[in-house]
Formats: C-alpha cells, sequence, structure tokens
C-alpha cells in the first residue's frame, strides 16, 4: 500500500498502471475545460482496476472518466480517486454474430471493425464520439440505433473490486440511461451483429458522416448532445423557438448549426458552459413548461461564475 500527498489519509494498493497527483483534465475532455485530478489513476487491465476499487475505502469518492466526448468537468477540479480506462481495456474481437469490445474502445473504431468484418448492425456507433464503457452506461444511440438494441452483456467491476457478466435485461435500460450497479465500472461488452453486406454496410454509415457533417459542429469543441430530447418533442427546436441559437456566455456559445450544442469558441471556463446551458433550460421553460433534461455529463467541483448571456 502507498499514500499519496494529494490525500494523505488515502493508501491504494500496489498498481501496474499509472497514478498521477494533481493532473490537468481540461486537455482529456472534447471541451477542453476543467480543473485537476487529485488523483488520477489509469490501471494497467481489468485485475489492476479490481485491486483498486477493492483496497479503496467505501467512504472515498471515485469519479470514472472515459474518451469525456460528452463531459463537462467543472472548474474547481475532481476530489478523491479519478479512473480513466486506457489501453489495457482498447481490445476487440471479433466473432461470426458480434463484436467484443473493451470499455476504452472508440465507438467509431467499433462500427468500422464490425463493417472490416462484414457484420452489419453497428453502423449507428460511427455517428457517436465517445467510448462503449460510457455507451453502455448512458444507452447511448443515434441514426436508428442504440446500446439497448444491440448489447448481449456487459462486463462490470464492481465497488467492492468484483468482476461480474450482466446480460442487457439486467441493465433496466432507457432512454439514455443503464441502471448499472452503483460505483461499477463497465470493462467489457459483446454486441451482437448479423452478417451483412460489406458495401452495403461501408455506404450506410458514409451515409451517417455526411448527415453528421451537414448537421453538427464536428470539427468545432464541443460534448455532443447536450439535453436530452423531452418526450414527443425536439430539444433543439425548442432551444431555438426560446431565442437560444448562437447565445454566448464567456467564451461558451449556443452552436449556430446545431443549437443542441454547447461550443467552447476559446477561453470558455467549465463554469460559462454550464451557466449558459442552464440559461437556456431556464428560458425554455419559461417559453413552454418544459424543463430540459442535461445529457452532458457534468462533474466535479464549480468554480467562479463569470460574465452574462448575450
Amino acid at each position: 500500500m502507498m499514500t499519496h500527498p494529494a490525500d494523505p489519509g488515502l493508501a491504494l494498493p500496489k498498481l501496474r498502471g499509472r497514478v498521477q497527483e494533481h493532473v490537468d483534465l481540461a486537455p482529456l475532455t472534447w471541451l477542453r475545460v476543467g480543473g485537476p485530478a487529485a488523483l488520477l489513476v489509469r490501471p494497467a487491465d481489468t485485475g489492476d482496476l479490481q485491486a483498486l476499487l477493492a483496497g479503496l475505502p467505501d467512504s472515498q469518492p471515485v469519479t470514472v472518466i472515459g474518451a469525456a466526448s460528452n463531459l463537462i468537468v467543472r472548474d474547481g477540479g475532481i476530489a478523491g480517486v479519478t479512473i480513466r480506462l486506457a489501453r489495457g481495456f482498447a481490445g476487440i474481437t471479433v466473432e461470426p454474430d458480434g463484436i467484443v469490445a473493451g470499455a476504452a474502445c472508440l465507438d467509431m473504431t467499433v462500427a468500422a471493425r464490425a463493417a472490416e468484418a462484414g457484420l452489419a448492425g453497428l453502423e449507428f456507433l460511427s455517428g457517436i464520439p465517445g467510448s462503449i464503457g460510457g455507451a453502455v452506461a448512458m444507452n447511448a444511440g443515434a441514426y436508428g440505433g442504440d446500446m439497448a438494441g444491440c448489447l448481449d452483456w456487459v462486463e462490470l467491476v464492481t465497488r467492492d473490486g468484483d468482476l461480474v457478466r450482466l446480460g442487457a435485461g439486467a441493465l433496466a435500460f432507457a432512454y439514455r440511461h443503464a441502471a448499472l450497479p452503483p460505483g461499477a465500472v463497465v470493462v467489457r461488452a459483446r454486441l451482437r451483429a448479423v452478417p451483412g453486406d460489406a458495401a452495403a454496410i461501408a455506404g450506410r454509415m458514409a451515409d451517417i458522416r455526411a448527415r453528421r457533417e451537414a448537421t453538427q459542429p464536428i470539427r468545432a469543441r464541443t460534448g455532443g448532445s447536450t439535453f436530452r430530447n423531452p418526450p414527443h418533442g425536439s430539444a433543439w427546436e425548442l432551444i431555438d423557438a426560446a431565442g437560444g441559437r448562437g447565445l454566448r456566455r464567456g467564451g461558451a456559445q449556443i452552436c449556430e448549426q446545431h443549437c443542441n450544442f454547447l461550443l467552447n469558441t476559446g477561453g470558455a471556463t467549465a463554469s460559462d458552459l454550464e451557466g449558459l446551458g442552464e440559461e437556456i433550460r431556464r428560458r425554455v421553460h419559461a417559453m413552454s413548461g418544459i424543463t430540459l433534461e442535461w445529457e452532458i455529463r457534468r462533474i466535479g467541483i464549480p468554480g467562479e461564475i463569470r460574465g452574462v448571456v448575450a
């Protein structure tokens, strides 16, 4: 066991992965904002992750980040232990009727591997920025598909360090939601697919790419869809109707191309982005009575709120 200056009272088991103190998280997020992690741990593999979680007291805060594509890390950073799954969780195995992918695999990479193998049904993943672990945890979906429709099973490391496998039915999937055990970390998942025509699969993926490029700010600093679509409605239409298109706060802006996207136009803080999102929620509710729910995950300690909406 070893202690760390970031938390002198915390003793970690000896790990083979990387352990760093006071790590700036902004460069790891797609929005490029956020404060430091008090302690950032990159476990070497599943066994390393099991040892880490088993050795942490239940009272120790633990936060898991993946590709950080749909995430705002607040300006005050993250206390406790932050876990980031990396190379040791990026394996892909192609099977005759599916793909087994590690949690750190990018969704787009899994879609591409399935296409190369002539497996259909996972093309929708090519339109989702992020990693498989996050996709399972939030039941990510786009372009007519979602994780609930293709997941066979998921392997998790529980908060007490046990490795368990759960079938899709145990996750109680709902719109952008999966009921994972509290504190559990996704490490691997099997995605169901069917043999298909390689040219047709490639064509569907090309169509998804073209649609994304035509409708979304794919080359900007953004975090994907900001708010969930309400029942029988569209978040972007509500934001547009409430006058949100192009709205700014500091370096944060509501995208003019697709107004359910928050942008860091340069120099935005996490507080700018979150504050602008809350202003949009206020305006939409005042106009329609509908409360938009955040789809972007917001974690950490809030920083100083600055600026006004213009």
